[in-house]
C-alpha cells in the first residue's frame, strides 16, 4: 500500500514523455528545459468581443499583461505585444513564462492566470490557450482518471460477475483479488520507475488499471469454472483446485505470457510514451497472473463448496441439463464449415475496408471530446486570424550562427515574423510564426521547408520544435515504430503458441485471425469515429497500441479453446470431436470473459479524451468480435476442415494419421489326416 500510493508522485505527463526519443522536436523541448529559467510555459491570451473591441476592453487587456509582468518572469525579458485581428474584434498576446520547470507549478500558473483575467468588462470574452493551456487541461483530465476509472471498472466487473455466477457471495472473491492485484501492480510500477527510470504517464497508468481488471477477471473466470467442474469429481476442495490448476494453468500462463511479451515488444519503439507503456502494462499482467494463481485458489479452497451457494457443485453430481447455445453453434458449424469460414472471413474483410473512411491525424485542438477553455481559445484564433498561425514554431540555433538562422527564417515565404528569444549553453531560441493555421497543410510545408533550408547553414544544425513540429515528428515516428514493433509482437506471440500447442498450423491460424480482427475493429472505428462520435481525427499512436493489445489479448481466447481441444485430442478424441467438445465446454466461460474484458476497456471510452475513447472502442469491439465470431465460428470451422492437419507437425498430427489397411489373411486349406 505505501508504494502503491506513491505512483502518482512519479507519474509525468510533460510533453517530452509523449515525444519520440530521437526527434528534433524532442531535443528542442529538452534544450528549452536547460535554458535560463527552465522550460517555458507558452500561453496565448485571447480577447474577443462580437462587433469589435472597445477601448475599455483594450485597457483591461493591458492591465492584465502588466499584472502578469509583476507576478511572472517573461521569457526573453520582454513584455508580449498585442496582435490585432483585421476586423478589430479580437486581440491576442503570446505569453511565454520562464522559471517554472516543475509541471505542477506550470499548471498552477495557468489556473491563477485564468482567475486573474476573469476580471474584465461585461460582454468581453477572455480565454487562455496555447500549448501551456492545453497541457493544463489535459493534466486535469489525468488527475481524475485514476480514481474514476478504477471505481467505474470495478462497478462494471462486479455487475458482470454477479450476472455470470448468479451467487450473492462468489462474485466478491475475484473482485477482491483483482483489487489486490491492482494495488500490487501500482507498487511494482513505482519500483520500476525508481529502479529503471521507466516512464509512467497518465495514459499508461490508466491502461494498466483496466488491463489488470480485465485480464485478471478473465483468468479468475477460467480457473473458477474449471474448479467448479473438478469439485464434482473430487471430494475435497484442495484436490479439486490442484486438478483445476493442472488442467487450465498452462493456458493461463500462456495467455498472460502472450500479453506480457507483446507489451514488452513496445520497448523497441522510439516514442517515449509507447516505450513506457510496455513494462507498465506487462507489470500489471504479471501481478494479475500471480494473484489469480495464488491468492484466488487459496481463498476459494478455504471457503469450500459453500462459496458457490445456491448452486453448490456436490461431489459425484452431474450438472443440470440445460440447452447449451455453444453446442448448438457447434452443430451448425459442423454441418456447414466452409460456409461459416468463408462468410466470417468476408465479414472481417468488409469491416476492415472501413479504415479507408477514417478521419486524418488528430490535431491538438481535437484532443478532448469536450471543449475546454484552451480548445475554445484556439477555435477563436482560427476564425480571427485565418492568415497566420497563432502558436510559435520554436527554433534552437547554435549561438554562433543564430543571426544567419534568424535571417533565413524571416525570409522564408511561409513565415510572418520571427524574433530572437533566450540564449544559454551555446544555444539561442528563436520564435517564428507561420502564415498558415496551426497543424494545417500549409504550416506543415513551412516547417519541412525550414528544416531543409536550415540544414545548409554552416555552424551546426538548427533544430525545429514546438507543438506543430512535434505532431509531424509523432506521425513519422509512429509509422517507423509500427514497422519494428508489429513484426516483433507477431513473432513473440507465435513462439508462445507453438510452445503451448505443439503445432505450427494452429499457431499461425490463431495469429492470422487476431490480426484480421484488429483490421476489422479498426475499420469499424473508421466508419463511426467522425459521424457518430464527432471525432475529428485519429491519434497517430492508436494503430500500434491497438494492434499490440488486440493481438496479445485476442489470442487469449484462442488459447483457451485450442488448449482444451488439445486436451480432448490427447484423451483420444478425433480432431472434429475435440473441436466441438472444446467449444461446448469452454463456450460459456470464454463468452463471460470476453464480455468482462470488452466492458472494462469500454470504460476508457467514457474518459473525455479522444485517444482514450478511440482506444477503448477499438479494443472492446475487437474483443467482442474475437469472442463471438472468430473463436466460435472461424477457429472451429477451420479446425473441422483441417482435421488432423491442425496439429501439424506435432505428435497429435502423427497419432491421428490414418493407419494403412491390414493385408487380408491367406485362405487356409484343410490338411489331410494321416
Amino acid at each position: 500500500m505505501p508504494f502503491a500510493g506513491k505512483l502518482g508522485d512519479v507519474q509525468d505527463d510533460t510533453a517530452v514523455n509523449y515525444l519520440p526519443a530521437s526527434a528534433d522536436s524532442t531535443r528542442v523541448a529538452e534544450l528549452q528545459e536547460s535554458m535560463p529559467g527552465g522550460d517555458t510555459t507558452d500561453l496565448i491570451l485571447v480577447y474577443h468581443r462580437d462587433g469589435g473591441l472597445t477601448e475599455a476592453d483594450r485597457a483591461s487587456a493591458r492591465e492584465h499583461i502588466a499584472g502578469l509582468a509583476d507576478a511572472y518572469q517573461f521569457s526573453g525579458g520582454q513584455r508580449p505585444r498585442a496582435v490585432d485581428s483585421k476586423d478589430g474584434a479580437t486581440v491576442m498576446y503570446g505569453v511565454s513564462l520562464a522559471g517554472m520547470p516543475d509541471e505542477e507549478d506550470q499548471n498552477k500558473a495557468v489556473d491563477d492566470i485564468r482567475e486573474a483575467v476573469d476580471d474584465h468588462p461585461e460582454g468581453l470574452s477572455v480565454e487562455v490557450g496555447g500549448s501551456g493551456g492545453l497541457g493544463a487541461d489535459a493534466n486535469k483530465v489525468f488527475e481524475t482518471v485514476d480514481g474514476t476509472l478504477m471505481f467505474a471498472t470495478a462497478a462494471v466487473v462486479a455487475l458482470l460477475l454477479i450476472l455470470t455466477y448468479r451467487s450473492p457471495f462468489l462474485w466478491l472473491v475475484p473482485l477482491l483479488v483483482v483489487g489486490a492485484a491492482t494495488v500490487a501492480a501500482m507498487a511494482v510500477v513505482y519500483g520500476l520507475s525508481q529502479a529503471f527510470d521507466v516512464t509512467v504517464t497518465g495514459m499508461s497508468s490508466a491502461v494498466m488499471t483496466v488491463l489488470v481488471f480485465g485480464a485478471g477477471t478473465d483468468y479468475a473466470l477460467l480457473l473458477t469454472a474449471r474448479y467448479r467442474e473438478e469439485l464434482r469429481r473430487y471430494p475435497h476442495p484442495y484436490d479439486a483446485m490442484v486438478a483445476a490448476l493442472r488442467g487450465c494453468g498452462a493456458a493461463v500462463l500462456a495467455s498472460s505470457g502472450t500479453v506480457a511479451a507483446g507489451l514488452m515488444c513496445l520497448l523497441a519503439a522510439d516514442l517515449s510514451s509507447s516505450k513506457g507503456l510496455g513494462p507498465v502494462g506487462a507489470a500489471g499482467v504479471v501481478c494479475a497472473l500471480a494473484a489469480m494463481l495464488t491468492l484466488l485458489p487459496a481463498i476459494l479452497v478455504l471457503l469450500g463448496r459453500r462459496v458457490f451457494w445456491p448452486l453448490i457443485p456436490a461431489y459425484g453430481s452431474t450438472p443440470a441439463k440445460r440447452r447449451n447455445v455453444f453446442a448448438a453453434m457447434g452443430g451448425s458449424v459442423s454441418r456447414r464449415p466452409v460456409t461459416f469460414l468463408v462468410g466470417g472471413v468476408a465479414l472481417l474483410g468488409a469491416l476492415a475496408l472501413g479504415a479507408l473512411n477514417a478521419p486524418g491525424d488528430l490535431k491538438q485542438e481535437d484532443t478532448f471530446t469536450n471543449k475546454p477553455e484552451s480548445v475554445s481559445a484556439m477555435q477563436t484564433l482560427a476564425k480571427a486570424y485565418p492568415e497566420q498561425g497563432s502558436q510559435p514554431i520554436t527554433i534552437m540555433a547554435r549561438t554562433a550562427n543564430a543571426d544567419a538562422v534568424l535571417r533565413v527564417t524571416q525570409d522564408h515565404d511561409g513565415i510572418v515574423r520571427a524574433e530572437r528569444g533566450r540564449s544559454g549553453e551555446g544555444w539561442t531560441e528563436i520564435s517564428a510564426f507561420a502564415k498558415d493555421a496551426p497543424e494545417s497543410a500549409g504550416e506543415v510545408r513551412t516547417i519541412k521547408g525550414l528544416r531543409s533550408e536550415l540544414v545548409a547553414i554552416d555552424g551546426g544544425k538548427a533544430l525545429i520544435g514546438g507543438a506543430s513540429a512535434e505532431q509531424i515528428d509523432l506521425e513519422k515516428t509512429n509509422a517507423d515504430d509500427r514497422k519494428v514493433v508489429i513484426p516483433l509482437v507477431m513473432l513473440a506471440v507465435l513462439l508462445i503458441l507453438i510452445a503451448l500447442l505443439r503445432s505450427l498450423i494452429a499457431s499461425v491460424m490463431l495469429v492470422a485471425v487476431v490480426v484480421a480482427v484488429w483490421g476489422a475493429a479498426t475499420g469499424l472505428g473508421g466508419l463511426l469515429f467522425e459521424p457518430v462520435f464527432d471525432l475529428k481525427g485519429i491519434d497517430p499512436g492508436l494503430p500500434l497500441i491497438t494492434f499490440v493489445f488486440l493481438v496479445a489479448l485476442g489470442v487469449d481466447y484462442g488459447i483457451f479453446l485450442m488448449h482444451r481441444m488439445r486436451e480432448e485430442a490427447i484423451k483420444g478424441a478425433s480432431t472434429p470431436q475435440a473441436a466441438l467438445t472444446a467449444l461446448h465446454t469452454t463456450g460459456g466461460v470464454i463468452a463471460s470473459a470476453g464480455l468482462v474484458l470488452a466492458a472494462t476497456f469500454a470504460v476508457l471510452a467514457t474518459m473525455p479524451m479522444a485517444m482514450m475513447l478511440e482506444l477503448g472502442f477499438i479494443i472492446a469491439v475487437g474483443v467482442l468480435l474475437d469472442t463471438f465470431l472468430v473463436r466460435t465460428y472461424l477457429v472451429t470451422s477451420a479446425s473441422l476442415l483441417l482435421d488432423r492437419w491442425i496439429w501439424w507437425p506435432g505428435k497429435l498430427f502423427r497419432r491421428q494419421a490414418p493407419r494403412p489397411a491390414a493385408a487380408p489373411a491367406p485362405e487356409r486349406t484343410a490338411e489331410p489326416v494321416g
